[in-house]
């Protein structure tokens, strides 16, 4: 006998079974309107087209793998379940996948946030810090693994051996990436030792650069008190965060190029900086050789004897005068290139050696911290008159 009638909450369990059963996973396609990024770590959002529209959740810890920040009018595929919420009768897609339904769509979302943080003036050039001349300390901020941080560091040691590099490792592509590099970002300026940031990563696809394009990065990057270059992907590759450093590379190669002067140039500019002192010092004597002859040949020194010796006077006090600048000028001069040439001097790593110190080298780089020391492959030490290799064995 067929049951006369239902209470709303059979009926709803009725089709919420039905509906469960049946749709327990498909791929939906639609456009994202209303999207919501709950203080939760969940999100809610609408998939809609030009007929109809559903009511979507994704569930932190789901949403960590999506590569990319959602954005109303994107045009996305969905995968999951349809349920039902009884408390209100309405059915809604448990998302537990998304994805971009094209590279278009994605190409979408960059000019919306790049016409967002244009409008904002995050790249206007007023708010550009100046990139130092010649910085002592560079801040990385990388894969620790791949080409891209084994060529800067290359790049370092050929141009400007005396630079110290900094790096902090961060995922370059996928889920979480973009959260790592901001918050890298921060902790350079809360450590506050570098004089510059370098933000980079090898070429890939705009999926694969998609986490230079959140919005997390580029205002971190536009709220850091030290300069920030970027090196990302090949020389046709722009991100949002080009757009709001500083300075912007076409590689991660060509950024430390930027940054590090020669060491030819160096030595060429203290050259030049001896040079001008010497052309100085040479022009202030002829000045004041000038000057005192003019006053040995004027006519005050044919007048009578008190004429002569207010002109022996003045000639005194313009003689004590040039002694007095000449002296200082020279001192000047002579503790600023004392201070260039022991500046240089101090990041000798020879000079250093001989102190007794040891570079570690392992593979193809130089091995600053112990935690960076791979315990299990084998590693140089280079000592002031020899070089020691430890084999993984610990033997040597």
């Amino acid at each position: 006998m067929q049951k006369e009638f239902f209470s709303v909450g059979e009926i709803t369990s009725l089709i919420k079974d039905t509906l469960e059963k049946n749709f327990s996973d498909i791929s939906v396609i639609g456009e994202i309107s209303n999207f919501k990024s709950h203080t939760s770590g969940h999100w809610y959002f609408t998939l809609k087209d030009s007929v109809a529209q559903i009511s979507c959740t994704m569930w932190k810890g789901l949403n960590s793998y999506v590569f990319f920040t959602p954005q109303d009018g994107m045009k996305i595929i969905v995968k999951g379940r349809i349920t039902v919420y009884p408390p209100r009768g309405n059915y809604q897609m448990d998302v537990r996948s998304m994805q971009p339904a094209g590279t278009g769509d994605l190409q979408l979302a960059f000019e919306a946030l790049k016409n967002k943080l244009f409008q904002e003036g995050l790249f206007d050039e007023e708010n550009k810090q100046e990139i130092p001349d010649m910085p002592e300390k560079v801040g990385l901020i990388t894969s620790k693994e791949g080409a891209a941080v084994r060529d800067m560091f290359s790049v370092a040691k050929r141009r400007f051996p005396m630079v110290q590099l900094f790096l902090i490792p961060v995922l370059v592509q996928g889920a979480g990436a973009a959260e790592q590099i901001a918050a890298a970002i921060d902790e350079m300026n809360n450590i506050n030792e570098v004089d510059v940031i370098v933000i980079a990563r090898g070429g890939g696809s705009i999926e694969d650069l998609w986490c230079f394009n959140e919005e997390i990065v580029a205002r971190a990057i536009y709220r850091s008190g030290i300069p920030v270059v970027t090196g990302i992907g090949h020389e046709i590759d722009f991100t949002i965060a080009d757009f709001v450093a500083d300075l912007r590379a076409a590689t991660p190669t060509a950024a430390m190029e930027i940054i590090l002067p020669e060491q030819d140039e160096v030595v060429n500019y203290i050259s030049s900086v001896q040079e001008s002192i010497h052309d100085a010092v040479i022009d202030n004597i002829t000045e004041y050789r000038d000057t005192i002859t003019d006053y040995l040949s004027s006519r005050s020194f044919s007048l009578p004897l008190d004429r002569v010796r207010q002109s022996g006077q003045r000639l005194d006090y313009e003689t004590m005068r040039f002694n007095n600048g000449f002296n200082t000028f020279f001192k000047s001069t002579a503790t600023s290139i004392t201070h260039i040439v022991e500046k240089i001097k101090l990041h000798d790593p020879e000079k250093i050696k001989k102190k007794g110190f040891v570079l570690v080298r392992q593979g193809d780089k130089f091995v600053g911290r112990g935690s960076d020391l791979s315990e299990n492959k084998a590693f140089e030490m280079h000592f002031f008159d020899k070089k020691v290799i430890v084999k993984d064995n610990g033997k040597s």
